[in-house]
Protein backbone atom coordinates (compact mmCIF):
# COMPACT_ATOMS: atom_id res chain seq x y z
CA UNK A 1 0.00 0.00 0.00
CA UNK A 2 1.30 3.26 -0.89
CA UNK A 3 -0.61 6.56 0.77
CA UNK A 4 0.60 9.64 0.98
CA UNK A 5 4.44 8.53 0.41
CA UNK A 6 3.98 6.17 3.29
CA UNK A 7 4.66 3.22 2.21
CA UNK A 8 3.30 0.27 4.37
CA UNK A 9 3.50 -4.10 3.15
CA UNK A 10 2.87 -6.78 5.20
CA UNK A 11 3.73 -10.82 5.05
CA UNK A 12 1.94 -13.73 6.63
CA UNK A 13 3.92 -15.61 8.52
CA UNK A 14 4.85 -19.38 7.85
CA UNK A 15 2.19 -21.74 9.62
CA UNK A 16 4.79 -23.27 11.95
CA UNK A 17 5.39 -19.85 13.41
CA UNK A 18 2.01 -18.41 13.28
CA UNK A 19 0.93 -19.34 16.99
CA UNK A 20 3.72 -16.61 18.15
CA UNK A 21 3.56 -14.06 15.07
CA UNK A 22 0.31 -12.08 13.80
CA UNK A 23 2.55 -11.18 10.37
CA UNK A 24 5.72 -9.32 9.59
CA UNK A 25 5.19 -5.89 7.59
CA UNK A 26 7.68 -2.76 6.56
CA UNK A 27 6.11 1.00 6.87
CA UNK A 28 8.50 3.49 4.93
CA UNK A 29 8.11 7.45 5.15
CA UNK A 30 9.03 8.30 1.62
CA UNK A 31 8.51 11.89 1.92
CA UNK A 32 10.99 14.71 3.18
CA UNK A 33 9.06 15.96 6.38
CA UNK A 34 8.14 13.79 9.34
CA UNK A 35 4.99 12.39 9.46
CA UNK A 36 2.71 12.91 12.73
CA UNK A 37 0.46 9.63 13.35
CA UNK A 38 -1.77 7.76 16.51
CA UNK A 39 -0.72 4.27 16.98
CA UNK A 40 -3.84 2.46 18.06
CA UNK A 41 -4.31 -0.45 20.33
CA UNK A 42 -4.49 -3.88 18.09
CA UNK A 43 -3.50 -6.41 20.54
CA UNK A 44 -0.10 -7.35 19.42
CA UNK A 45 2.90 -6.27 20.65
CA UNK A 46 5.72 -5.70 18.41
CA UNK A 47 9.63 -5.24 17.51
CA UNK A 48 10.75 -2.55 15.40
CA UNK A 49 13.94 -2.18 13.22
CA UNK A 50 14.32 1.12 12.08
CA UNK A 51 16.45 3.57 10.52
CA UNK A 52 16.46 6.88 9.92
CA UNK A 53 18.73 10.30 9.73
CA UNK A 54 21.17 8.79 7.62
CA UNK A 55 21.67 5.31 8.15
CA UNK A 56 21.00 5.44 11.73
CA UNK A 57 19.34 2.14 13.38
CA UNK A 58 17.37 1.69 16.49
CA UNK A 59 15.48 -1.29 17.56
CA UNK A 60 12.64 -1.01 20.18
CA UNK A 61 9.77 -3.79 21.75
CA UNK A 62 6.58 -2.48 21.84
CA UNK A 63 4.35 -3.50 24.69
CA UNK A 64 0.66 -3.99 24.67
CA UNK A 65 -1.27 -0.64 24.33
CA UNK A 66 -4.81 0.43 26.07
CA UNK A 67 -4.64 3.60 24.59
CA UNK A 68 -3.50 5.88 21.51
CA UNK A 69 -0.25 7.45 20.97
CA UNK A 70 1.25 10.37 19.10
CA UNK A 71 4.26 9.23 17.24
CA UNK A 72 6.09 11.40 14.82
CA UNK A 73 7.59 9.09 12.43
CA UNK A 74 10.35 10.62 11.25
CA UNK A 75 11.19 11.85 7.12
CA UNK A 76 12.67 8.70 5.22
CA UNK A 77 12.68 6.04 7.78
CA UNK A 78 12.41 2.83 7.52
CA UNK A 79 11.04 0.32 9.56
CA UNK A 80 10.94 -3.51 9.28
CA UNK A 81 8.64 -5.10 12.14
CA UNK A 82 7.58 -8.19 13.25
CA UNK A 83 3.78 -8.23 14.97
CA UNK A 84 3.75 -10.78 17.97
CA UNK A 85 0.81 -12.82 19.82
CA UNK A 86 0.67 -13.68 23.29
CA UNK A 87 2.44 -16.85 23.09
CA UNK A 88 5.60 -14.98 22.18
CA UNK A 89 6.05 -13.43 25.34
CA UNK A 90 6.99 -16.94 26.81
CA UNK A 91 8.09 -19.15 24.31
CA UNK A 92 10.22 -16.57 21.94
CA UNK A 93 11.40 -13.61 24.40
CA UNK A 94 10.49 -15.37 27.48
CA UNK A 95 9.75 -12.29 29.37
CA UNK A 96 6.96 -10.67 31.15
CA UNK A 97 5.84 -7.80 29.39
CA UNK A 98 3.68 -6.65 31.95
CA UNK A 99 6.30 -3.44 32.32
CA UNK A 100 5.65 -2.55 28.91
CA UNK A 101 1.93 -1.81 28.84
CA UNK A 102 1.37 1.37 26.94
CA UNK A 103 5.39 1.88 26.73
CA UNK A 104 8.35 0.83 25.03
CA UNK A 105 12.12 -0.20 25.68
CA UNK A 106 14.95 0.13 23.51
CA UNK A 107 16.56 -3.39 22.38
CA UNK A 108 20.47 -4.20 21.30
CA UNK A 109 20.90 -3.35 17.40
CA UNK A 110 22.16 -6.94 17.40
CA UNK A 111 18.81 -8.22 18.80
CA UNK A 112 18.49 -11.93 17.56
CA UNK A 113 21.64 -10.91 15.29
CA UNK A 114 19.85 -10.51 12.10
CA UNK A 115 22.68 -8.21 10.63
CA UNK A 116 20.20 -6.04 9.24
CA UNK A 117 21.14 -2.60 7.26
CA UNK A 118 19.67 -0.29 5.10
CA UNK A 119 20.01 -2.38 2.00
CA UNK A 120 18.33 -5.21 3.58
CA UNK A 121 15.30 -6.08 1.61
CA UNK A 122 11.47 -6.72 3.38
CA UNK A 123 11.36 -10.23 1.93
CA UNK A 124 15.05 -10.53 3.16
CA UNK A 125 13.95 -9.39 6.87
CA UNK A 126 10.77 -11.92 7.02
CA UNK A 127 13.31 -14.79 5.89
CA UNK A 128 15.73 -13.86 8.36
CA UNK A 129 13.28 -13.80 11.63
CA UNK A 130 11.73 -16.84 10.19
CA UNK A 131 14.66 -18.96 10.98
CA UNK A 132 15.29 -17.40 13.89
CA UNK A 133 12.23 -17.80 15.69
CA UNK A 134 12.07 -21.75 14.22
CA UNK A 135 15.76 -22.42 15.92
CA UNK A 136 13.83 -20.32 19.26
CA UNK A 137 10.86 -22.82 19.41
CA UNK A 138 12.06 -25.98 21.51
CA UNK A 139 9.85 -25.93 24.12
CA UNK A 140 6.81 -27.63 24.01
CA UNK A 141 3.98 -25.15 24.24
CA UNK A 142 1.81 -25.34 27.70
CA UNK A 143 -1.96 -26.68 25.71
CA UNK A 144 -3.82 -24.34 28.45
CA UNK A 145 -2.01 -21.71 26.80
CA UNK A 146 -1.88 -22.89 22.93
CA UNK A 147 -5.86 -23.28 23.63
CA UNK A 148 -6.62 -20.14 25.26
CA UNK A 149 -4.77 -18.04 22.57
CA UNK A 150 -6.61 -19.53 19.57
CA UNK A 151 -9.82 -18.95 20.73
CA UNK A 152 -9.35 -15.30 21.87
CA UNK A 153 -7.99 -14.76 18.58
CA UNK A 154 -10.38 -17.04 16.44
CA UNK A 155 -13.62 -15.04 18.08
CA UNK A 156 -11.88 -11.80 17.95
CA UNK A 157 -11.96 -11.82 21.44
CA UNK A 158 -15.90 -12.01 21.75
CA UNK A 159 -15.43 -15.07 23.55
CA UNK A 160 -16.31 -15.64 27.50
CA UNK A 161 -14.53 -16.27 30.09
CA UNK A 162 -16.17 -18.79 31.40
CA UNK A 163 -16.42 -20.48 28.02
CA UNK A 164 -11.95 -20.04 28.55
CA UNK A 165 -11.94 -21.28 31.56
CA UNK A 166 -13.99 -24.63 30.48
CA UNK A 167 -12.09 -24.98 27.49
CA UNK A 168 -8.47 -24.96 29.53
CA UNK A 169 -9.55 -25.95 32.96
CA UNK A 170 -8.26 -22.81 34.67
CA UNK A 171 -10.49 -20.82 36.68
CA UNK A 172 -10.86 -17.14 35.79
CA UNK A 173 -8.89 -16.10 38.36
CA UNK A 174 -5.44 -18.45 37.16
CA UNK A 175 -6.37 -16.85 33.53
CA UNK A 176 -6.30 -13.24 35.12
CA UNK A 177 -3.33 -13.62 36.95
CA UNK A 178 -1.58 -15.14 33.99
CA UNK A 179 -2.96 -12.05 31.51
CA UNK A 180 -1.94 -9.48 34.13
CA UNK A 181 1.65 -11.04 35.01
CA UNK A 182 2.55 -11.45 31.85
CA UNK A 183 0.98 -8.44 30.06
CA UNK A 184 -0.27 -6.01 32.53
CA UNK A 185 -4.24 -6.53 31.61
CA UNK A 186 -6.82 -8.58 32.40
CA UNK A 187 -8.06 -10.74 29.33
CA UNK A 188 -11.48 -8.79 29.84
CA UNK A 189 -9.72 -5.92 28.90
CA UNK A 190 -7.44 -7.91 26.02
CA UNK A 191 -10.67 -8.79 23.98
CA UNK A 192 -12.09 -5.78 24.46
CA UNK A 193 -9.46 -4.46 22.44
CA UNK A 194 -9.88 -7.71 19.70
CA UNK A 195 -13.68 -6.76 19.85
CA UNK A 196 -12.28 -3.11 18.95
CA UNK A 197 -9.77 -3.60 16.03
CA UNK A 198 -11.81 -6.36 14.45
CA UNK A 199 -14.57 -3.33 14.02
CA UNK A 200 -11.78 -1.35 11.59
CA UNK A 201 -13.32 -3.61 8.71
CA UNK A 202 -16.57 -2.19 9.05
CA UNK A 203 -15.70 1.43 9.47
CA UNK A 204 -13.45 1.68 6.30
CA UNK A 205 -16.59 0.15 4.67
CA UNK A 206 -18.52 3.26 5.84
CA UNK A 207 -20.75 1.03 8.74
CA UNK A 208 -20.50 3.05 11.76
CA UNK A 209 -22.82 0.68 13.34
CA UNK A 210 -21.70 -2.50 15.27
CA UNK A 211 -22.50 -5.64 13.56
CA UNK A 212 -21.56 -8.27 15.71
CA UNK A 213 -19.00 -8.60 19.17
CA UNK A 214 -21.63 -5.77 20.33
CA UNK A 215 -24.61 -5.01 22.89
CA UNK A 216 -25.63 -1.94 21.51
CA UNK A 217 -24.75 1.49 19.57
CA UNK A 218 -23.83 3.12 22.77
CA UNK A 219 -21.35 -0.08 23.85
CA UNK A 220 -19.77 0.25 20.45
CA UNK A 221 -19.35 3.76 20.30
CA UNK A 222 -18.24 3.88 24.23
CA UNK A 223 -15.38 1.01 23.19
CA UNK A 224 -14.58 2.61 20.04
CA UNK A 225 -13.85 5.89 21.89
CA UNK A 226 -11.85 4.10 24.91
CA UNK A 227 -9.46 2.73 22.55
CA UNK A 228 -9.10 5.32 19.63
CA UNK A 229 -10.06 8.95 21.67
CA UNK A 230 -12.56 9.29 19.03
CA UNK A 231 -15.97 8.47 17.51
CA UNK A 232 -16.51 5.58 14.81
CA UNK A 233 -17.36 8.28 12.89
CA UNK A 234 -13.97 10.12 13.00
CA UNK A 235 -12.17 7.26 13.09
CA UNK A 236 -13.53 5.76 9.77
CA UNK A 237 -12.74 9.38 8.24
CA UNK A 238 -9.41 9.29 9.52
CA UNK A 239 -8.67 12.71 8.97
CA UNK A 240 -4.85 13.01 7.22
CA UNK A 241 -4.40 9.53 7.64
CA UNK A 242 -3.23 9.88 11.34
CA UNK A 243 -4.12 6.64 12.55
CA UNK A 244 -1.50 5.04 10.85
CA UNK A 245 -3.03 1.30 12.08
CA UNK A 246 -6.81 2.17 10.86
CA UNK A 247 -4.92 3.52 7.48
CA UNK A 248 -2.20 0.35 6.77
CA UNK A 249 -3.42 -2.65 8.42
CA UNK A 250 -5.10 -5.33 5.86
CA UNK A 251 -8.65 -5.90 6.19
CA UNK A 252 -9.22 -9.33 7.27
Amino acid sequence: MVNHSMEYEIITPNPAIADYIKFFWHLSNKSGSEKKVIILPDGYFDIIFYTFDNKKFRTILVGLYTEPSSYNIPANAVSFAISFKLLAAEYLLRKKLSYLLNRQASLPNTFWNLQLSSTTDFAGFANAVTAVVTGLIKETIDQRKQTLSGMVYNSNGSVTIKDLAGAVHWSSRQINRYFKGWFGITLKSYCNILRYRASFKNLKEGKLFPEEHFSDQAHFIKQIKKYSGVTPKELARNENDRFIQFSTLPDE
